[in-house]
């Protein structure tokens, strides 16, 4: 009976030996006892051989897919650190500017390099936002793609991460609100400031525009008064009237100004190829002076006090005669001044600058500063009662060749025409 076990083990080593060696390379031998009364026909089946090499296949191929996949989600858990440790940082930053006093209007900025202007402001925020939001999108893509291969997300991590977000997004929301509001603000105080300019402009247009049309509604036309304030080469008045030929002549007017050194040029007179035709003027620490055909007399008058002075020049061409009158009180007179010189006709008369040619370039030094009213012309010489009359209010005389009225005196640049009751204000300053 054991031969007869011994031969059976042989035969079946041999029969599995030839079986499994058809699919594979090697050699494996199984022995088994088998009874006396049994089959003695090969017990191991190729088709189970066959179903344990592919279960131990898949099973390799499984352990491959984890591995992967645990590799993949440890690179996915080291991106997520950086982005956490980025978005921290930056949240770190949001949170420190927020408590400074200047915050957003300091020059220090909250992330990055936030542009100064709202505008830039803002969509710099917004692109900011939105790629975050990318980030976020893409680690929930990361995170469907780690369930779907069957590994699971830390919910630590997620919930973290939108925690993270969430401040993230308050802060800058609150950030655009606050941007928002400070624009509005400048907006509003930038077009009230604007509008109030424009009233004030306008208003100052419509007066100069009344001042030099005449619609100033003084009383009566020559109740009025030329105000030069300051010494500039573009502030003068016109006479719209230009003088006839004349033999003789007599100027008058009120002045006051307390200019120095020199009260400036208080009218001028040129004709082409002479601008010195007519001048009174009184420049740097000299006299008073009067030009005729550019001749040269100085004037005994005294006038920067500040107060209001009634003065008359009267001149012949016979001899030159000259007199100078201040107040009603003839305080000079002479001779020789241009003798038989007619005054030529058709000519420029500037209140308040001295012409270096007709009709301008003015030289700010020489400028006339104070005020003028009742500036008169005559083709003739008037009696000393005449002139006394006029200076002690008793008595107006209007020019018979220059008339002072609104309507023939234009102002520039800045001069004006303001009401005036001339003798009232002289007995005021008195």
């Amino acid at each position: 009976m054991n031969l007869a076990v011994v031969l059976t083990g042989i035969f079946t080593l041999a029969r599995v030996q030839a079986v499994h060696g058809q699919g594979d390379k090697g050699t494996r031998f199984l022995c088994t006892a088998v009874p006396i009364d049994k089959d003695t026909n090969c017990p191991v089946q190729p088709a189970s051989v066959q179903s344990t090499s592919a279960q131990e296949e898949e099973l390799r191929n499984t352990v491959m897919q984890l591995r992967e996949t645990i590799l993949q989600q440890k690179e996915t858990i080291v991106n997520q650190l950086g982005t956490i440790k980025e978005l921290t940082y930056k949240l770190s930053r949001c949170e420190s500017a927020s408590d400074d006093s200047g915050s957003w209007k300091s020059s220090k900025d909250t992330m990055d390099d936030v542009p100064r202007d709202p505008n830039e402001t803002i969509d710099a925020l917004g692109k900011t936002m939105q790629s975050l939001k990318d980030r976020l999108q893409n680690l929930e893509q990361q995170q469907m793609r780690a369930n779907l291969s069957g590994a699971s997300f830390p919910n630590e991590l997620r919930d973290l991460l939108q925690r993270r977000l969430g401040d993230l997004e308050s802060q800058l929301l609150k950030k655009v609100n606050e941007l928002e509001e400070e624009k509005s603000q400048l907006y509003n105080e930038t077009a009230a400031h604007r509008q109030r300019t424009e009233n004030t402009l306008n208003s100052l247009m419509n007066r100069i525009s009344d001042l030099e049309k005449g619609n100033t509604g003084f009383r009566s036309p020559e109740d009025f008064k030329l105000s030069l304030p300051l010494r500039t080469n573009y502030l003068f008045g016109r006479v719209k009237k230009s003088l006839p030929e004349m033999y003789a002549f007599t100027v008058c007017m009120w002045l006051k100004s307390n200019a120095s050194p020199g009260i400036g040029t208080p009218f001028s007179y040129g004709v082409p190829g002479q601008a010195n035709e007519i001048v009174l003027i009184e420049w740097g620490n000299n006299p008073m002076e009067l030009l005729i055909n550019d001749k040269v007399a100085q004037l005994p008058l005294s006038l920067s006090d500040g107060r209001w002075h009634h003065i008359c020049i009267t001149w012949t061409t016979r001899d030159g005669l000259w007199e100078a009158y201040q107040d009603g009180q003839r305080l000079g007179s002479g001779e020789n001044l241009a003798p038989w010189h007619p005054i030529k006709p058709d000519g420029v008369l500037i209140l308040g600058q001295e012409q270096d040619v007709v009709g301008g370039r003015f030289d700010a030094t020489q400028a006339f500063v104070g005020e003028l009213s009742h500036f008169n012309i005559w083709d003739r010489v008037l009696r000393p009662i005449d002139i006394s009359n006029m200076a002690n209010c008793s008595a107006y005389m209007p020019g018979n060749v220059v008339a002072w009225a609104d309507s023939d005196v234009e102002v520039f640049g800045g001069a004006s025409k303001w009401p005036l009751e001339l003798c009232e204000d002289r007995l005021f300053d008195n």
